[in-house]
């Protein structure tokens, strides 16, 4: 199996993991706020050195390159291909809602295997960053921006079978949708350590990105605030 240094900085977190064959090596992570510019290259230092000391060759840098914050995940792109480039190794961009996803799988107990996942990456207001995906991750409704109200995934909860909303968005969604066989999970997160699976499989692919010109997968383009202007008409 690949050594992968796994970086994610598309959320309110920062996280880097170093791991081989299904394992942690080496993590750093921090959940108190947006500190990606702050943190990230000293945690992707420790993984390193950590690697050195053992005398560990990488193989691979993965990273988290959407939907989530635009900020952080340029950070963590331009991190990733840094170190891909100066380390001469590939790099795997790994989709934040797949690895949301993944995460509730290996961590929720009893799931039966007909579960429908529903990661919710929080935008504006009542809009989310949102797909769906069956236990094999295959798409049942394709990545998409969703302004959330009361019949919001009515198709996906009409097939009748367990839906799992989850993300930091999904504390909008409870709020509007009342079906029987919607599940609500709190506190999913996207985390370095999660990301094992989905990058140990694209090694496996030689699913890469381009380590020049990849970009991160926004779903919509920046909208910068326009400045407000006082009495004065100056910006403020």
């Amino acid at each position: 199996m690949a050594v992968i240094l796994n970086i994610e900085t598309s959320a309110a977190s920062t996280s880097v993991a170093l791991t081989a064959e299904g394992m942690v090596l080496a993590h750093q992570e921090d959940m108190d706020g947006r500190n990606q510019a702050a943190l990230l290259s000293d945690y992707v230092k420790y993984c390193l050195d950590f690697a050195a000391e053992k005398e560990i060759a990488l193989d691979a840098v993965a990273v988290s390159i959407g939907p989530g914050s635009y900020t952080g995940l340029r950070i963590g792109l331009s991190e990733a291909k840094g170190l891909a480039y100066a380390l001469d190794v590939p790099l795997i961009g790994i989709d934040t809602l797949k690895l949301l996803a993944c995460q509730v799988m290996f961590t929720k107990e009893n799931l039966v295997g007909d579960e429908i996942f529903v990661p919710m990456v929080d935008a504006r207001r009542m809009e989310v960053y949102t797909c769906a995906y069956n236990f094999s991750l295959e798409p049942l409704m394709e990545r998409m921006p969703l302004i959330l109200d009361e019949n919001s995934y009515e198709n996906i909860l009409e097939m009748g079978r367990t839906v799992l909303f989850f993300g930091d968005g999904s504390d909008k969604a409870r709020t509007v949708i009342n079906a029987v066989n919607a599940e609500f999970i709190p506190d999913i997160r996207p985390l370095a350590i999660d990301m094992i699976a989905l990058s140990e499989q694209a090694f496996a692919r030689r699913d890469f990105i381009d380590t020049a010109y990849s970009t991160p997968y926004y779903i919509k383009d920046f909208q910068a605030t326009k400045p407000k202007k006082n009495i004065f008409g100056e910006s403020c």
